[in-house]
């Protein structure tokens, strides 16, 4: 049964150079209207979270949520996926460091009037800012990492970091921990609190 993975799967290919047409069925059949671009999956987990957070189901509503592996893509999935492919409206979420591949992007694309949002450092970044450090600890413990965390800290190379930078190192130390991380800060979250890159990426679907 066709559903949105599928349709991401097909997106991927097309990108690496498959055909296009499994795509572009597919996003007939499932009505997407929309696709966020994202450069990996902890940002997708977040906003993921984020939707169902709000009573929101975006795979339903025609919004694709897509991890592109990299910002260094985006033009590719701009192109695909935006006006001169697909005819989907763009949005998408990255890192400072990227904007510069988001902004030529999404103008090659003929989307430059369509929003993308940029996190001050990174999405991990914004949740601790927004969650407290002593909180975003808190929920280290609950998630049973805290032995990690003390082990993690008694490295030299984190002597002379704010506890905010060791946090966010801490979270991209170990593979899956920034998509767990991504869903556990974002369901933590009160609703005045969420960073406004997320929440202004989630006003646009």
């Amino acid at each position: 049964m066709a559903d949105m993975g599928s349709f991401r799967e097909a997106v991927t290919a097309w990108a690496a150079g498959g055909p296009g047409d499994p795509a572009r069925e597919l996003a007939a059949r499932l009505r997407v209207r929309a696709a966020v671009l994202l450069e990996g999956p902890s940002d997708a987990a977040a906003v993921d979270a984020l939707a169902a957070s709000r009573g929101r189901n975006l795979a339903a509503e025609g919004v694709c949520v897509l991890a592109m592996g990299g910002a260094m893509g985006v033009g590719r999935f701009a192109r695909l996926l935006g006006p001169p492919g697909l005819g989907l409206r763009l949005t998408g979420l990255c890192d400072e460091r990227e904007r510069g591949y988001y902004a030529r992007g999404w103008e090659r694309a003929g989307a430059a009037q369509q929003e993308f949002f940029v996190c001050a450092a990174d999405l991990e970044d914004e949740l601790i800012r927004a969650l407290g450090v002593t909180h975003v600890a808190e929920l280290v413990r609950a998630e049973g990492d805290l032995r990690a965390l003390h082990t993690f800290l008694r490295q030299p190379a984190q002597r002379g970091r704010t506890s905010q930078q060791q946090l966010r190192r801490f979270l991209g130390t170990k593979k899956g921990r920034k998509i767990h991380y991504g869903r556990v800060l974002v369901e933590a979250l009160d609703p005045g609190r969420t960073p406004a890159p997320l929440a202004g990426l989630l006003s646009r679907l």
